[in-house]
């Protein structure tokens, strides 16, 4: 099943490319249930293979995903947290699923917004839930443009460097997107970005302090 996931991705970014992945890439981050880091993957694989350029890939990527931070930001701030609870009640968003989810904006900021990137569900409520905590609207685009750079060079980017022995080690490019997504070695490099990125965020708090 997930490989034939992988399958119409493919063809999906084969067919539209840079501009596809954009879209996509917007439409998750404002909420929609999109498969966005299968989507990176295979585009990393075929710009490793020279079927898709890395400069059109990576911008287009980090544009869409940091677009539908932003729109979901208005969306939070502008609709407020009663309005998204009525919403969400619809779809399992229960107020205390959202009260977890805000404490941890609330309490961590930038901070939480960086991490979010990078777990589904949060991705994807991500900037409605920052838009209703009330968080900053600049302090929001600048972790929103940070959180999207390093997701979108993690998994395209990654992909990138390695595609090629991934391909000819699984045999097909659907399955090579299927065995990175469940490779040890990808979730250990995960987490040892992020964290990077907490320490980096501790020590500039305490500089401040």
């Amino acid at each position: 099943m997930i490989e034939q996931l992988f399958a119409d991705v493919e063809a999906f970014v084969r067919a539209d490319g840079a501009l596809a992945l954009a879209v996509v890439l917007f439409a998750e981050c404002l909420g929609a249930p999109l498969p966005g880091e299968s989507m990176l993957i295979f585009a990393g694989v075929l710009a490793a293979r020279g079927e898709l350029s890395m400069w059109t890939l990576l911008p287009a990527a980090w544009l869409g995903s940091m677009a539908g931070g932003a729109a979901g930001y208005g969306i939070g701030r502008l609709a407020g947290r009663a309005a998204i609870l009525r919403w969400g009640a619809r779809v399992g968003l229960t107020a205390a699923r959202w009260g977890r989810v805000e404490a941890s904006f609330t309490r961590y900021g930038p901070l939480a917004v960086v991490v979010a990137r990078f777990f589904n569900i949060l991705r994807q409520l991500n900037g409605v839930v920052a838009g209703a905590a009330g968080l900053g609207w600049w302090p929001f685009m600048a972790a929103n443009a940070i959180g999207a750079a390093l997701w979108t060079a993690f998994w395209a980017g990654g992909t990138f460097l390695f595609g090629g022995a991934i391909v000819a080690h699984a045999g097909s490019l659907e399955a090579a997107g299927a065995r990175a997504l469940h490779a040890p070695a990808v979730w250990a490099a995960l987490a040892g970005l992020l964290v990077a990125v907490a320490a980096a965020y501790g020590l500039w708090r305490r500089r401040r302090a």
